[in-house]
């Protein structure tokens, strides 16, 4: 082989992995003009005891919930909102879709940002509903972002002993991040209004929900586990197992004058039917 075919072959195949999912999804996408929201496939739960709810289950469209994380892409940043159940460290080549507890997941995380352009290292700030062991399965993968946290919640999860409810190695590395203790109601990420962490405690005692508001689908509204399943809402039920009830009843009725007032859309994060609507990354709402 002549330098020169040498040379050609070489820039053939550098073309066409540059073409290859592989190496579009290693190049890294350029900040947005306006917010963005995507919505990651982290996958699902099968509850086999739903009485925790007070509910039955002719009263249910289905047991299964959803588990979805968030990105949200601004100017100024990326959030990441929740991050899963199963941590993509649990994934074996060739394996089988791992499982945690009730949990189990088809997709990584990581696989998925990378899809869009983006590694872990590019996400800014990290923050999640609550410390449940569903919402913080790949925590330790954002320990280099600014970590939102409300005091009370991360008291729980560095307590020892540990919470049953959670899965501290899957966090252990957000003990020494960055981090914003959000002493307020309402939390301004970005500063413009549009990316509001809101605190709604009372299915743990740090809980939070976030609030996006977007140019061209309006505002929405991330619930975390304020609600569960939508018949919780619509029948007016509120678990057995939350931190304290009177709270969980009490921010319910503060959101719901919220969204009135914002006109905002209420996704209830765990809501199986609902979520498969969703337009899934690659793809976005703004």
């Amino acid at each position: 082989m002549t330098l020169g075919t040498l040379r050609a072959t070489i820039f053939t195949v550098a073309a066409v992995l540059a073409l290859s999912p592989m190496g579009m999804a290693q190049q890294r996408a350029q900040p947005p003009q306006s917010v963005r929201l995507y919505v990651f496939d982290c996958g699902q739960l099968n509850i086999a005891d739903i009485s925790v709810y007070q509910l039955k289950r002719e009263e249910i469209v289905t047991n299964m919930m959803s588990v979805p994380c968030f990105r949200i892409a601004h100017p100024r940043g990326n959030l990441m909102w929740e991050v899963g159940s199963v941590p993509d460290s649990a994934f074996r080549p060739g394996g089988a879709p791992p499982t945690l507890r009730s949990g189990t997941s088809t997709k990584t995380l990581q696989s998925q940002l990378a899809e869009i352009g983006y590694a872990p290292s590019d996400i800014t700030h990290l923050a999640f509903s609550h410390f449940h062991w569903d919402h913080v399965g790949n925590a330790n993968m954002f320990a280099g972002a600014t970590w939102l946290v409300r005091e009370s919640e991360r008291e729980v999860m560095f307590a020892e002993p540990p919470s049953p409810r959670t899965e501290p190695a899957n966090f252990s590395a957000l003990k020494t991040s960055r981090t914003v203790t959000i002493t307020a109601n309402d939390h301004d990420v970005f500063g413009d209004g549009t990316v509001v962490v809101k605190a709604t405690p009372g299915h743990s005692p740090g809980h939070q929900v976030l609030f996006v508001k977007l140019e061209g689908t309006g505002p929405v509204l991330l619930s975390g586990d304020l609600y569960h399943y939508p018949e919780e809402r619509t029948l007016n039920r509120v678990p057995t197992t939350e931190f304290n009830v009177q709270q969980t009843i009490a921010s319910r009725a503060a959101l719901d004058s919220f969204l009135a007032q914002s006109k905002a859309e209420l996704w209830i994060e765990h809501d199986f039917t609902a979520n498969a609507k969703l337009r899934k990354s690659p793809a976005f709402y703004d």
